[in-house]
């Protein structure tokens, strides 16, 4: 299961203050921070079955990696900011499948089985692309593992683009209390206000907002 938590950020200067923060520097794990541009592509059905069951199907180009990712069921946490969802994460290795995915890529798995049989055999086709950069590194605080990123660039869909500038602490193991109280304290010190949708929604929401425009 994937927990993590977003925030909006208003400034690339705010970025840099919060890479550069004393709080997360005393906490990160040594030689762990990198820099990776990410090109994802999410792609449904043309009648999207795929989001009207609140599943993504992405693949992702994170430097030199390519990735299949699977995701579903969001769960309701009760805290503003904070996600958490099912996934399933492959290693794609052929690169044509960034623009023509074989959904068998996730047959291993029981969810990718109940995916293929809701797919029936109809084509994926692309819905919208994330491109960004992302700055991270991964800090540990009383056992919990979590990875920091920051994230530049823009969602993508057709003709409409949206910004993605945005913090996001993502818990690997440990305590979910811990996990907050990190986000908190940056929150708190840098007046950050959650991120209450996901790439994937505001994606989707950008995507559908351009077919209407389309039959106007």
């Amino acid at each position: 299961m994937e927990i993590e938590l977003k925030y909006k950020l208003g400034s690339r200067e705010l970025l840099e203050k919060i890479e550069r923060d004393r709080f997360l520097l005393s906490i990160a794990e040594k030689d762990s921070a990198a820099t990776i541009a990410m090109k994802a592509a999410y792609f449904d059905t043309d009648d999207r079955l795929l989001m009207k069951n609140d599943i993504s199907f992405r693949i992702r180009k994170e430097g030199d990696r390519l990735v299949g990712t699977l995701k579903w069921r969001d769960r309701d946490t009760g805290i503003s900011g904070l996600y958490a969802r099912d996934e399933i994460s492959v290693p794609v290795a052929d690169a044509s499948c960034f623009l023509s995915p074989d959904p068998y890529i996730f047959k291993d798995s029981q969810e990718g089985q109940a995916m293929l049989e809701a797919l029936s055999g109809q084509p994926l086709v692309l819905i919208f692309e994330t491109v960004f950069t992302r700055r991270r590194f991964r800090v540990d605080s009383a056992g919990t593992i979590c990875e920091v990123s920051l994230d530049t660039g823009e969602i993508i869909a057709g003709d409409s683009r949206a910004p993605i500038q945005e913090l996001e602490i993502e818990m690997f193991s440990g305590s979910r209390d811990e996990l907050i109280r990190i986000g908190d304290r940056v929150a708190e010190t840098y007046g950050l206000e959650p991120e209450p949708l996901s790439k994937f929604a505001r994606g989707k929401a950008l995507s559908e907002a351009g077919e209407t425009q389309q039959l106007m």
